[in-house]
């Protein structure tokens, strides 16, 4: 899936083109045409997809294809930044469920023991989420700390899209910047999710693999608090934003997080702050709530750092494919 942040990142003065032939003015609108059908296809092909029996490869294709047409469909505007970013997840909410149209497939591939191990040496024997749980939960109730931790898990979904747009609104000459880290992050822990399922404590807790004699099976928190709020409501939500419920390793929650923080930090001393406490509590809530293990969040980590590392040696090429693309929206917008 191809980052469509940097390709739309042009500048946002006035474009001055030379006057079209009638010929050309008919090319132009043949590409703008063409375009928005990519654009089409790109939102269509996930939906439809199970329907139809679509090949992966190709709805994969078609998601990608969307956000680098309508950066020729249509003039930047912050309007059509928005668009191409929310294209782009849409690209990655496709390859993110992927995995899981055949569960049964899913359950025979994925890994649940090695984190397990590894949190027990991290956890000096025990690991942290159990050690949490058997510290400070109370079997059959959710108590008020609890329930900030499942609230700060639930804005996950809007804090890295939050953090772009207000680079957007705010210093819109480092949006390209933002915006491609982001979602190359979303995009590579994607990848990962196919080539190596791996499941959460919660998961591994429900089939006997977390935990010893002494202590209960790790409580879901989330899922009981979310029952209790949203009542009748709560299956149908979680039935759209659980898509992939084997999909631990790394932790895109904290990874995407961790990258945000950065990007306020850059805004400004008090944003920055407020996306550092903001990317470490949510940290606690994953590790204490069951959703998460500490390696997670550390190859999370790793991950939203070597993005942020490796962005330099990637801008080249993406510039030279910026520049290409900004031609054919020359002729597009004559």
């Amino acid at each position: 899936m191809p980052i469509a942040a940097p390709i739309a990142d042009v500048d946002g003065g006035d474009m001055r083109r030379p006057s079209y032939t009638p010929r050309a003015l008919r090319k132009s609108k043949a590409i703008r045409v063409a375009a928005w059908t990519v654009v089409a296809l790109g939102v269509a092909a996930p939906v439809a997809r199970r329907r139809m029996r679509l090949p992966k490869q190709a709805v994969l294709a078609a998601a990608a294809s969307a956000p680098v047409a309508i950066c020729i469909a249509a003039p930047r505007t912050r309007t059509r930044d928005v668009a191409a970013c929310a294209l782009q997840m849409w690209a990655y909410l496709a390859a993110y469920e992927m995995p899981h149209d055949d569960p049964e497939a899913l359950a025979r591939r994925v890994r649940i023991d090695y984190p397990v191990k590894v949190d027990r040496v991290l956890g000096l024997g025990v690991p942290p989420t159990l050690r949490l749980q058997r510290l400070l939960s109370a079997p059959g109730e959710t108590r008020r700390f609890e329930k900030v931790l499942v609230w700060t898990h639930w804005l996950w979904f809007a804090v890295p899209h939050a953090a772009t747009a207000y680079v957007l609104l705010r210093r819109r000459d480092r949006f390209g910047h933002a915006a491609a880290t982001t979602y190359a992050v979303f995009d590579l822990g994607a990848v990962v999710y196919h080539v190596l399922p791996t499941a959460p404590p919660w998961y591994a807790a429900q089939r006997g693999r977390l935990g010893d004699h002494r202590t209960p099976r790790v409580r879901r928190m989330m899922v009981e608090y979310g029952e209790q709020f949203w009542k009748h409501r709560w299956g149908p939500l979680y039935s759209v934003l659980g898509g992939n419920p084997l999909a631990a390793m790394p932790s895109l929650h904290f990874a995407t997080s961790v990258n945000a923080a950065h990007l306020l930090a850059e805004s400004g001393r008090v944003e920055g702050v407020l996306g550092w406490s903001y990317a470490l509590t949510l940290g606690l809530a994953l590790v204490y709530l069951g959703e998460h293990y500490v390696i997670d969040l550390l190859a999370g980590l790793a991950l939203a750092e070597g993005v942020r590392a490796l962005a330099p040696v990637a801008a080249p090429p993406l510039q030279r494919v910026q520049r290409a693309v900004q031609a054919i929206e020359a002729r597009a917008q004559a």
